[in-house]
């Protein structure tokens, strides 16, 4: 798999920023998306920093699997940037579903978020 795949944000604190993915497996063919829960199977997750030190100030964004299983749909909210200061941070997007033996994880996607305090104009 070509997993994860690298993006990095540009985001202005309290806009709504939207993207989606297609993921694709190492040969370029769109990767199954079939068995993801629609509703549960996909997680954003934002954070200070990777790792254990990192999980206390997460901030879940928007992220769903499509009805037709092509994509992600994923955004950052004004309401996730309130929890956000102009600084840097770190995310993750996750699929996952329910397996035998273990539950299978994959991250799609993973990059930095540089917040930026919104810019309004002169009055």
């Amino acid at each position: 798999m070509a997993f994860p795949g690298t993006f990095d944000i540009n985001y202005y604190r309290g806009d709504t920023y939207e993207f989606k993915i297609y993921p694709k497996d190492a040969s370029g063919a769109a990767f199954p998306l079939t068995g993801y829960d629609l509703a549960q199977g996909a997680k954003f997750t934002i954070s200070t920093q990777r790792g254990v030190d990192g999980l206390e100030d997460q901030i879940q964004a928007y992220s769903v699997i499509s009805a037709d299983r092509t994509h992600i749909d994923c955004a950052i909210l004004p309401a996730n940037g309130t929890a956000m200061t102009a600084t840097n941070y770190v995310y993750d997007i996750e699929i996952s579903k329910t397996g035998t033996p273990y539950n299978l994880v994959t991250t799609l996607l993973t990059g930095t978020i540089s917040v930026t305090n919104q810019i309004t104009g002169a009055v």
